[in-house]
């Protein structure tokens, strides 16, 4: 039997992903018995300092555990074990925003309307609390099919942040989503995560990032001193609110954009109420099953209905044949078939008395014995001997042949 992978007291299920940062896995919580997720944290490499660069994780760590808000990825614990450093976190069923944003298509305007508002939530608690994400992009927001989004990795960030390094010193993270102070080496406050939600907003309205070079430098020039075009130049629907929500988040100068987040928050909001009650989240493609899923509850309105036995064409047909009552085909149960009866049976002569002859010939009368009938079924012409009432010579010939057969088997059965 194969051994559990563990990573401290933690059982690890599955992979769910690998970045520059570590990797994410799926685990169990023995202690509490709950399903769990697991970042570890890649620290070699990253700078000469290792135990000042995992002092600095532990504390920013520590601080994004003491968030507690709807739209912020709970933290459970932080720990290293074997010289690895990890982060134990809630364990989310839905996908990154990226993935909503991978086909290059804009989301439906309600959507990241929606999206954006509980992400600017989500700010507000942090920065009320002293805690600035500096790395805002769709790969860090999560969006669950039930409409609930939260903002992953509050404090790792921090670390990856400009503010440590010289001046020649690399960008870390990701250039197309930060901030013109950032990506300048400045010190990044609240306002710089406002700047990036505003380039993440203006991603799921257009489909593509407002800052797209062909190189980080290329990138970093745009993010200085491009203004891009308003949301409503690429797609026509967007209302003139959304452009200045937009290019308000998306100023150069930090004091030119909201405030703080909760502004930002209430002014989504107040356009989102204006395009009125859209579709769920769930209602986007990514979280429709692959494979259609059968409804128990689907057929209850057809099953409360109350349906005829039978289809109306068998019923019609029930009822124009009622005069048959043994259900028999038309040949045996009309009028032209009583009347060869009677010929057969010796009661010719009796039943043409019975018939009465009518005041006139109808196209829908017959001869029977010399005499016309009315025919209750199809016309039918009657044989011979119904018209002359008398037998002919095959029919006598016929009859003496069976006579003089059966009387030869019968003698052949007596003498056996």
């Amino acid at each position: 039997m194969e051994a559990k992978r563990t990573l401290g007291r933690y059982e690890l299920v599955t992979e769910l992903g690998k970045g520059a940062m570590g990797t994410v896995y799926k685990a169990h919580d023995p202690l509490l018995d709950r399903t769990i997720a697991i970042k570890t944290i890649n620290i070699s490499g990253e700078t000469p300092e290792v135990a000042e660069y995992e002092a600095r994780f532990y504390q920013e760590a520590k601080v994004a555990g003491r968030l507690n808000h709807r739209n912020i990825i709970t933290v459970h614990d932080v720990a290293t074990s074997d010289g690895t450093p990890y982060l134990a976190m809630e364990l989310l069923e839905g996908y990154e925003l990226g993935r909503l944003l991978g086909s290059g298509q804009p989301l439906p305007l309600a959507h990241a309307l929606d999206i954006a508002a509980q992400v600017a939530d989500g700010l507000a608690y942090a920065h009320t609390n002293g805690v600035v994400h500096r790395d805002i992009k769709p790969a860090n927001i999560m969006v669950t099919p039930d409409g609930l989004v939260k903002i992953a990795d509050f404090g790792i960030a921090r670390m990856r942040s400009a503010e440590r390094g010289g001046e020649y010193a690399p960008v870390l993270g990701s250039p197309r989503y930060m901030s013109p102070e950032q990506v300048l080496r400045k010190r990044a406050e609240q306002r710089s995560d406002i700047f990036s939600l505003g380039v993440v907003l203006y991603e799921m309205l257009t489909g593509s990032p407002p800052f797209t070079g062909a190189d980080l430098n290329a990138i970093i020039f745009q993010i200085v001193n491009l203004v891009p075009p308003a949301p409503s130049a690429v797609c026509a629907d967007i209302p003139e609110m959304v452009d200045f929500i937009v290019a308000k988040a998306l100023a150069k100068l930090p004091d030119d954009r909201y405030t703080d987040a909760q502004e930002l928050a209430e002014d989504l909001r107040q356009c989102r109420k204006q395009l009125g009650t859209p579709a769920p989240l769930s209602s986007l493609d990514i979280f429709k099953p692959s494979v259609t899923r059968l409804d128990p509850y689907a057929a209850t309105p057809l099953l409360a209905q109350s349906y005829p036995d039978a289809r109306r064409r068998d019923h019609q047909r029930a009822v124009g044949q009622a005069e048959s009552s043994l259900g028999l085909a038309k040949d045996f149960d009309s009028f032209s078939a009583t009347a060869r009866l009677a010929l057969h049976t010796g009661v010719a002569d009796e039943f043409a008395e019975l018939v009465k002859k009518p005041p006139a010939v109808e196209a829908d009368t017959m001869p029977v014995y010399g005499t016309l009938v009315r025919e209750q079924s199809s016309p039918r012409l009657m044989p011979a001997a119904a018209r002359t009432g008398t037998w002919e010579r095959r029919d006598k010939l016929l009859f003496g042949a069976s006579v003089a057969v059966a009387l030869v088997i019968a003698v052949l059965i007596v003498i056996v």
